[in-house]
């Protein structure tokens, strides 16, 4: 579980009011540290020590006392030199030592004519259309003169004078979101637009310095293709995992249903660029013949009424690329790669849908906006039946209001976070976080089930359970609401110390109003700090079949947080404020 806490910023806490204070104090009598492990490594400037002791003496770390929660739990940050960093703990006759070991993540300048390891970009294979931009970069000594050679091109890569480099996405988590600029040394970087269509194999760097010379061939050949010889690939996935570009850093985009089509027009190394801006990973499609129809008009539009849900029927010539992007009161579908001869769409009264409009955008994208009736949304489905694309939206649910029980005829899904060899964050006494998930998860269930609810839950016991199984149920039971319970964690660069409160995560717009009302009732009724509501790109607030929450109820590495998070009565307190928090919004019709 190496850097368990620096990986899973949305990691979480632990324990169970099964285990209650007896183990807890029992477990304090001697002295131990949970986090970091022995011989741990990290590019943070500090690094906290997680742990617990007998509260009656003190725990010194190298000679000096610590601050410790009233039960002994201790959480202190020290900054880090670069290299291995010795701390020397002592409580009683006992005595720890724990080494963390700070790593650079910036290469090392040569100080020979060459190039430093792994920095001759880019490192795979690239493939562009005529007239588009490819760039290279190298690390080499200052004031050298470098140089790509490729058949018939020489470019020359300048040296950067000033490096911008943006904060990680957790920087907004611990307060710390502002780029830092600094003077670039031995970064070298030069573009250029290919015209001539070609395989122009992989590049030669050169590097000069004080009239000697280096050369060095890059990893990735270098090709340009003809526009009318573009390959054409389906979608072999329930839903491929589209982006903004050739890697996992990249933003997602809207999902593309399974049977999807469209022309590659770039590859860089495992990604493919598809002819409507987005890249995919060719692992989730397979090629087909060249002239396999890709764009597609349409005409009519229908749509047909079942019980709990509309489907809205776009007859096309070819599964084409899709977008959705909700609003306050509407959700507008696009089609890419298609071109409207259009003249009829049938749409009756509907429970959901107000009206349908639609607009060609460009000669090839048409948007379908669908106006809505409520503003909130319970959800949407988009799947391919041959050519033709099927629209799920979800009705609000049927909630009796002459019912004593006022969740009665609302289906809810619980996802108790980790399980099984996943642990989770842990608290200072080392207790996992995917204990404290499961026990709150099922007092949840007890207490929705009493308000009327129907509960389901992703496990019940510890479990392995993989983050697609859980998408994969929440698909299934198609449930009205959807919550995966975790509790905090933090990166080592992390005020473990002094960061507490309770926080909700949504990336879907129609779970942004549950998000934050839930969010004000939790801390509100339960008196608990805030840490804020956040829009985040997370495995359980994905799916779009639901509004669907992730829940951090607190944080484990905060000694003074966790002795409430394992506190029964506090436990039981928790549990009926998220169930009136629930019954709140439920009841609220916006």
């Amino acid at each position: 579980m190496k850097n368990i806490i620096q990986v899973t910023f949305i990691a979480s806490l632990i324990l169970s009011g099964i285990v209650g204070h007896s183990l807890v104090a029992k477990a304090q009598q001697s002295l131990s540290v949970v986090y970091p492990p022995q011989d741990h490594q990290t590019t943070s400037e500090q690094i906290f020590l997680i742990g617990t002791a007998s509260p009656e003496e003190a725990v010194l770390v190298n000679g000096e006392s610590i601050k410790r929660s009233p039960a002994g739990h201790f959480a202190p940050s020290f900054p880090l030199e670069l290299g291995e960093n010795t701390f020397q703990l002592r409580h009683n006759n006992q005595d720890l030592e724990i080494t963390v070991t700070r790593v650079s993540n910036e290469p090392t300048i040569p100080t020979e004519v060459a190039f430093a390891e792994n920095s001759l970009t880019p490192a795979v294979n690239i493939i562009k259309l005529p007239g588009e931009t490819i760039c290279f970069s190298a690390v080499a000594p200052p004031e050298a003169q470098v140089s790509v050679n490729l058949p018939g091109v020489t470019i020359p890569l300048l040296a950067e004078t000033e490096s911008v480099t943006l904060p990680p996405n957790s920087g907004v988590l611990v307060g710390e979101n502002t780029p830092n600029s600094s003077v670039s040394t031995g970064k070298y970087r030069g573009c250029h637009q290919f015209e001539r269509v070609g395989n122009f194999g992989k590049p030669n760097f050169e590097v000069s310095l004080k009239e000697e010379s280096f050369t060095q061939q890059g990893e990735g050949e270098i090709k340009i293709a003809a526009a009318n010889s573009l390959e054409v690939v389906e979608v072999i996935e329930d839903g491929g995992i589209a982006r903004t570009g050739a890697s996992t850093n990249y933003s997602r985009l809207t999902p593309l249903p399974k049977g999807t089509r469209a022309r590659v027009t770039g590859k860089e190394g495992e990604w493919l660029r598809l002819d409507y801006g987005a890249w995919i990973k060719a692992e989730e499609t397979q090629p087909l013949p060249s002239n396999t129809p890709t764009d597609s008009l349409i005409r009519s539009v229908t749509s047909r009424q079942l019980e709990q849900e509309t489907e809205i029927i776009f007859p096309l010539q070819a599964p084409v690329p899709v977008g959705i992007q909700q609003s306050d009161e509407s959700i507008t579908l696009t089609l890419y790669n298609t071109t409207a001869q259009t003249d009829t769409i049938r749409l009756d009264d509907n429970p959901l849908i107000k009206r349908l409009d639609w607009q060609q955008v460009t000669p090839r994208e048409i948007a379908y906006t669908f106006q809505l009736k409520t503003d909130r949304q319970w959800g949407y489905n988009l799947r391919y039946e041959g050519t033709t694309l099927i629209f799920t939206l979800r009705h609000p649910p049927q909630v009796s209001i002459k019912s004593q029980l006022p969740l009665e005829g609302i289906k809810i899904l619980l996802d108790p976070g980790h399980g099984g060899a996943e642990a989770g964050a842990k608290g200072s006494t080392g207790y996992p976080e995917k204990e404290i998930n499961l026990v709150i998860s099922q007092l949840l269930e007890t207490e929705l089930t009493r308000l009327g609810a129907t509960v389901y839950l992703t496990r019940e016991t510890d479990i392995d359970l993989g983050l697609q199984e859980r998408i994969d149920m929440i698909n299934e039971i198609k449930p009205d609401l959807a919550f995966s319970i975790h509790y905090n964690a933090l990166p080592d660069n992390g005020d473990a110390e002094n960061t507490q409160g309770i926080s909700t995560f949504w990336y879907h717009p129609q779970a942004h109003d549950l998000a934050i009302s839930l969010q004000d009732y939790l801390v509100t009724t339960l008196d608990r700090p805030s840490y804020g509501v956040f829009w985040n790109n997370l495995a359980l607030t994905r799916p779009h079949i639901a509004p669907t929450i992730l829940l951090e109820l607190g944080f484990m590495i905060n000694p003074w947080e966790f002795e409430w998070i394992t506190d029964t009565n506090e436990q039981q307190k928790l549990v009926k404020a998220i169930a009136g928090g629930i019954v709140k919004w439920v009841q609220d019709e916006g």
